[in-house]
């Protein structure tokens, strides 16, 4: 089976879907040296995702994103044959000499299209067309694959669910070595709350602003907040906030981590919060109890699929809620240990083998290989 696998975006985001598409093609060749993959980049990038046999790598010119991104991409693949091309990022080209596989990752630019620049409005807007166009698409959560047969009128028989998993690099070390790592590298005090993620207006980090001053003022907490996530857009709201309560001195934004620096992150927190209004996936939760981390998030979308009973469960804007649920696992060490013995086998249940799996199944299924 010849497969192309689109991994322009790797070389723009490395968070998100970059990282999905980077963990997929890993886990693709570890159970795979039989089929042949394309893997299509960025011409900019230098870097291998894989080294093995059965995967070549083809520069192309266009850039992701761009307006003229679904014509320029048929014309740049027509000379390669292809049983199935994977487009990771939504969008597939106008035309392929193959079936056409797109994953959904969510539908949040639908839901909240408040919370999009006039750019990114163009460029998902064309999620329907994409949606009429593949032959198969993969949804990361039955969220996704609600809101997708619920908003786009996809038939069920198109849609297969695979779960995304943790980075394999994510699990628990020793506390003190976790401990001196982030008090050397960030210079942060033992006890700090963790949000990861990229920072835009749908993971609602107001109400997290809100719940944690009430935290300081009402329980008398001398816990720290850290913010650990590149600035994405509409970010000004964020900072009116921390000004307005007066935060500055107790909350740390410490822009984007590498995996390497982020595992001893969340090893060292006491807890991790993130209080989105919607996730397609959801992966730091997931990361966050892959290192044994106790977790608090918000009880929409995907996030009680992913989290399960493994962690506590809020109203999006309900600040009192994340109050008191951060307050009680703060103080409350033998709940903390119960959250943290139930995250970790939580964690356990999702695996990129089987992702890598279930991925090719589908591409065996619209190939007819």
């Amino acid at each position: 089976m010849q497969v192309g696998i689109d991994a322009r975006l790797v070389f723009y985001h490395q968070a998100g879907i970059g990282q999905y598409i980077l963990r997929l093609t890993q886990a693709l060749a570890r159970i795979n040296q039989d089929d042949q993959f394309l893997i299509f980049q960025s011409r900019k990038d230098k870097t291998r995702l894989v080294d093995q046999a059965n995967f070549k790598y083809q520069k192309l010119w266009t850039p992701s994103h761009h307006r003229f991104e679904r014509l320029a991409m048929s014309l740049e693949l027509a000379p390669h044959a292809l049983h199935v091309l994977h487009s990771p990022d939504f969008i597939p080209p106008q035309w392929t000499r193959g079936a056409s596989v797109i994953t959904m990752h969510d539908l949040a630019f639908m839901l909240y299209p408040r919370f999009l620049t006039r750019e990114s409005a163009r460029y998902y807007g064309q999620v329907d067309l994409a949606a009429r166009h593949a032959d198969h698409i993969i949804a990361v959560s039955e969220s996704t694959k609600r809101d997708t047969i619920r908003m786009l009128g996809v038939p069920e028989a198109k849609i297969t669910v695979i779960s995304e998993a943790a980075h394999p690099l994510f699990q628990p070390i020793a506390p003190e070595l976790a401990c001196a790592r982030v008090a050397a590298r960030f210079n942060l005090p033992a006890e700090y709350i963790l949000f990861v993620s990229t920072i835009e207006p749908r993971k609602n980090l107001p109400t997290l602003l809100r719940a944690f001053r009430r935290l300081r003022d009402n329980y008398k907490s001398d816990a720290t907040l850290v913010i650990a996530g590149n600035r994405g857009w509409l970010v000004e709201e964020v900072d009116a906030v921390i000004a307005e309560l007066n935060l500055g001195d107790r909350v740390r934004l410490l822009g984007g981590v590498p995996n390497e620096e982020l595992v001893h992150l969340y090893n060292a927190a006491r807890v991790f919060v993130l209080p989105s209004f919607y996730e397609g996936f959801g992966l730091p939760p997931l990361e966050a109890m892959a290192c044994g981390t106790p977790v608090i998030v918000s009880n929409v979308s995907s996030l009680p699929e992913v989290v399960g009973d493994a962690g506590m469960l809020i109203k999006p804007e309900d600040v009192e809620g994340f109050t008191v649920a951060m307050w009680r696992v703060l103080s409350d060490d033998k709940l903390r240990a119960e959250m943290r013995a139930k995250g970790l086998k939580r964690a356990q249940t999702f695996s990129w083998e089987r992702a890598a799996r279930e991925t090719l199944a589908v591409y065996r299924q619209v190939a007819q290989v």
